[in-house]
């Protein structure tokens, strides 16, 4: 059941490109964090949360055996020179597994957390595991951290048009930029802290935010 998940696994991706340019992905990093972490967080000087001591982390870095474009490769950093220079693989079996482990090894049951998950994350890496005839468990949780600040916004609604993109999100919260965005590993710890900005509200709202992972369908 998604209202007795015991870790939440934080994803983010950076990819060659968007969704109608058959993308692929060049970086992928996940923090697992359970949850009595995030229902005890502990608050700095200024009453923001902290990232939790516990955490475990896994980033790594793709080649992804197409070009990258400009605006992609600006933003991330990541390029096709100097991920071949760093002899970075491509995505196959091997990443899988340690993906795979990395979940297994997690209290569970274990939920997905990504930002615009439905629509790009997790039908890129459903992609990218069906080109290697391999997928992760389909009742494996995920959800969508960027439908679930828009539903809590719903609920106390007062007609005001925000931005839900990761970011603004984050300055609405602490009144600054986030640190190294569009850097996988930047973006997961953007989006805990939000998450943990709003964890009681958000866990309440689990079993009606999830999806399993065996609806998510592949990008292209």
């Amino acid at each position: 059941m998604a209202n007795s998940v015991k870790t939440f696994v934080f994803m983010d991706l950076e990819a060659t490109g968007l969704n109608n340019e058959n993308p692929k992905i060049t970086e992928i990093c996940l923090v697992a964090i359970h949850v009595s972490s995030l229902e005890n967080s502990v608050t700095n000087s200024s009453g923001h949360p902290q990232l939790p001591r516990i955490l475990d982390k896994l980033s790594l870095c793709v080649d992804p055996g197409k070009p990258i474009n400009g605006f992609a490769s600006k933003i991330t950093g990541l390029s096709n020179t100097n991920l071949g220079n760093n002899e970075k693989q491509h995505f196959n079996s091997c990443l899988f597994n340690i993906v795979s482990e990395f979940l297994i090894r997690q209290a569970q049951p274990v939920c997905l957390v990504a930002h615009n998950g439905f629509s790009y994350d997790y039908p890129l890496l459903k992609c990218e595991l069906q080109r290697q005839n391999i997928d992760l468990p389909s009742s494996l949780l995920c959800m969508d951290s960027l439908k679930v600040f828009q539903n809590l916004d719903n609920q106390g609604s007062n007609g005001e048009r925000k931005s839900y993109a990761l970011p603004n999100i984050y300055k609405r919260f602490f009144g600054e930029e986030p640190v190294n965005s569009h850097y996988a590993e930047g973006d997961v710890l953007t989006l805990i802290m939000v998450f943990l900005s709003k964890t009681n509200q958000i866990l309440e709202t689990v079993s009606t935010q999830c999806k399993n992972w065996g609806e998510i369908k592949s990008m292209y």
